[in-house]
């Protein structure tokens, strides 16, 4: 699938395995900003044909590492569920060099939401996702959204909002997906990196490829 997106060029491809989240470089000016003072943000909860919006009690990540432990607590905010970062950091055994995987994730969200098959882990284990997986992560999202759940996304590389905005990981990131529009082909991302940023629209195509030799927990 072509797109504008930017793959890293060490990606490893071992797939849902050893693919931390820890942020490199671009976000120290965000981790500045998010150590000051995490913010808050309400989406309003919207439901018409071909897209939907959680409502998310945004809060930025503490620090470089916890984008695991933020992306899950922003995922569980739209159940109505305030889980402090440090105990699912514990959990995921999340470290300095990130949250390991998709994997180490998916427990929690289980947990939290309170029903052992509520979330299951997707790998995308090629270089850049096809038109099936694609596909599949666009149900996907559909489907977690209509539940009432958002979806968490292990990503790698630089890709490009619907704005034209830039958003580079280039060592691993988690984020959230909250919302979809025009039947999935757009979804709407909290992101704990940075709180001037912390919500911004995509394409699934763009997503899908961002999510390439990973993975991401959904319904």
């Amino acid at each position: 699938m072509r797109t504008d997106l930017i793959r890293k060029t060490a990606l490893t491809a071992a797939g849902l395995a050893f693919t931390g989240g820890a942020i490199a470089g671009p976000v120290t000016a965000a981790y500045a900003a998010s150590e000051a003072k995490p913010t808050t943000q309400t989406q309003t909860d919207r439901k018409t044909h071909g897209e939907r919006e959680l409502g998310v009690r945004y809060e930025a990540q503490p620090n470089f590492y916890y984008c695991g432990p933020a992306a899950t607590r922003n995922a569980l905010s739209v159940q109505g569920k305030n889980i402090n970062v440090d105990d699912m950091a514990k959990e995921m055994g999340t470290t300095e060099a990130g949250t390991n995987s998709i994997n180490d994730i998916t427990p929690v969200l289980n947990k939290e939401t309170g029903k052992n098959d509520a979330y299951r882990s997707v790998e995308i284990s090629s270089p850049d996702a096809d038109a099936g997986q694609t596909d599949r992560l666009r149900a996907d999202v559909v489907k977690t959204v209509d539940d009432g759940r958002a979806v968490v996304a292990n990503i790698a590389g630089t890709s490009t909002d619907t704005d034209g905005v830039a958003h580079s990981y280039e060592g691993g990131h988690y984020i959230s997906v909250v919302g979809y529009r025009d039947n999935g082909n757009t979804v709407t991302i909290a992101d704990s990196a940075d709180p001037n940023q912390a919500a911004y629209q995509i394409s699934v195509e763009h997503l899908a490829d961002w999510i390439a030799t990973r993975g991401y927990a959904t319904s």
